[in-house]
């Protein structure tokens, strides 16, 4: 929100001059402003990736069906099939419990956890 506000604003002083500043105070400010709108734009480009690439953990004991769906790969009948087994001592219990295979639980064993 504030890199747009930031867009804005270095686009108004550069566009209309304000009567009481000078051609070099204009261009001072301009420079500050698109300066502080890089570094912002930055910013938020960096939480747009950490956001993007974070893979949060997946409780099987307490997730719901909708956080075991957002797993790769894992379709409904798999996420019953994780509810209906309950509780788990391990993750590696899905491979085991035969819910998952060796290629479907590499997939997500670094998404899953099991807290007790």
């Amino acid at each position: 929100m504030r890199a747009l506000y930031l867009l804005v604003l270095v686009s108004c002083v550069a566009l209309t001059a304000c009567p009481n500043q000078n051609p070099d105070q204009i261009r001072q400010k301009t420079a500050e402003e698109t300066a502080a709108l890089k570094r912002d734009t930055k910013a938020v480009a960096e939480g747009l990736k950490d956001g993007l690439s974070s893979k949060h953990s997946v409780d099987l004991n307490k997730a719901t069906k909708e956080d075991l769906a957002s797993l790769p790969g894992i379709d409904s009948h798999q996420v019953d099939r994780i509810i209906a087994e309950r509780p788990y001592a391990n993750t590696r219990q899905l491979v085991t419990r035969r819910i998952l295979s060796e290629d479907e639980y590499s997939k997500i064993q670094d998404r899953v956890v099991v807290n007790r």
